[in-house]
């Protein structure tokens, strides 16, 4: 079963690879309106986008991100963030106190931004765009929030690279629907079948240049190198450690 819109959200790809010409800010608001009419949690719109185009300041953003050479080479970078200063300017006007102080505060907003900028980047795709989303926006936040002013109770959660792909771009695999998929009550029975034929999809694509891992449970026997081995120890290091403390400086106290 498919639709043209099954059939575009199939080809995603991530693209780093860009051509230097630039996108038309009538193009921008059009992909940035797209994702105006993303579900939002009580009609609350807590999102902004800052759309970067000015060379230096890409750099500087890239520099921020992890040297990412798609940052300075895309004509565009835009940050997602996080909103909750309109609504407390909006409070202000209409002369309330804004409760912002608590977890799911800062959750709805998050949300929000996740689901808005997926809308925009499904909306840039089909206009031939290709992007590329920048979780190192969060490598170093405070610098981030600086150079881009953010106000108070704003907090960049995602970058997203956009551009006129230089070359063509193929989707990788992704898990397979019964990994994640779960029928009235969360299931595990059978689950490492589905871990094992997306560890031989992801092979297949040569990411991981033939790498060894060692068999779980099977001392010294060694296997290809794959998704599930490479996610294994991705998630055993810490990253990111201090966001707390910068999301507490911008008002999100977190309670």
């Amino acid at each position: 079963m498919t639709t043209p819109t099954i059939t575009q959200i199939y080809q995603h790809a991530s693209v780093r690879s860009y051509k230097p010409d630039p996108i038309p800010r009538e193009m921008i608001e059009t992909i940035v309106a797209a994702g105006l009419r993303s579900s939002t949690s009580s009609n609350l719109h807590m999102v902004s986008a800052i759309a970067i185009t000015d060379a230096a300041k890409r750099e500087q953003l890239a520099e921020l991100c992890g040297q990412q050479k798609h940052i300075r080479q895309a004509p565009v970078f835009l940050a997602w963030c996080a909103d909750l200063s309109r609504l407390e300017r909006i409070c202000q006007w209409r002369g309330y106190e804004q409760v912002a102080d608590y977890v799911e505060n800062f959750l709805l907003a998050a949300v929000d931004t996740a689901i808005f900028m997926q809308t925009a980047a499904l909306a840039a795709e089909s206009l031939g765009l290709g992007m590329c989303y920048i979780g190192a926006i969060r490598n170093n936040p405070q610098q981030v929030i600086d150079l881009l002013a953010l106000p108070r109770l704003v907090f960049p959660i995602s970058g997203m690279t956009l551009g006129w792909p230089s070359r063509p771009h193929s989707p990788r695999p992704k898990l397979p629907v019964r990994a994640v998929l779960h029928w009235e009550t969360y299931q595990t029975a059978g689950e490492e079948s589905a871990w094992r034929e997306y560890d031989e999809a992801m092979i297949a694509t040569g990411i991981y240049q033939g790498r060894q891992a060692a068999i779980p449970g099977q001392s010294g026997e060694m296997e290809a190198y794959g998704w599930s081995e490479h996610s294994a120890r991705r998630v055993t290091q810490p990253y990111r450690v201090g966001l707390r403390d910068v999301l507490e400086k911008q008002g999100f106290a977190l309670q």
